[in-house]
């Protein structure tokens, strides 16, 4: 095993959705910050690590039928807009469904999937997907 699949056991970000909160004014973000962009200054050394629950609703959604290269084996598939429970919305792909029963409102929660492989070297990326609930 190489460095990279060291980094990636000994990652926080593993399985998990992470974000961060503002000690300053609670809003969370995702992906993490540094800095919170509405307390700036204030919120220095404020930020908190938040593991999401991965649970929210659709906000709106789109069906790709032409896909860049690495997701035509899989098109068509709907993308989504997700509102999470914390307050972040994210751009994730609705999985285990034609689409056909995907509405904006629908409750979802994130599942851990392959994303892709890192050509010849056979590294397998894994990445947040949606289920409807």
């Amino acid at each position: 095993m190489g460095e990279l699949s060291r980094f990636w056991r000994e990652s926080d970000h593993r399985y998990r959705i992470m974000a961060n909160k503002c000690g300053n004014c609670g809003k969370v973000y995702f992906p993490i910050r540094d800095v919170c962009p509405q307390c700036h200054r204030e919120s220095i050394g404020k930020m908190k690590p938040l593991e999401l629950t991965g649970k929210g609703e659709i906000v709106s959604f789109t069906i790709v039928h032409e896909a860049p290269p690495s997701f035509v084996r899989q098109r068509p598939y709907t993308l989504a807009l997700i509102k999470l429970d914390e307050g972040p919305t994210l751009t994730g792909q609705i999985v285990d469904t034609d689409g056909s029963n995907v509405e904006i409102g629908k409750r979802v929660r994130a599942v851990f999937r392959r994303i892709g492989e890192d050509g010849k070297s056979g590294i397998i990326q894994y990445g947040y997907k949606f289920a409807l609930e």
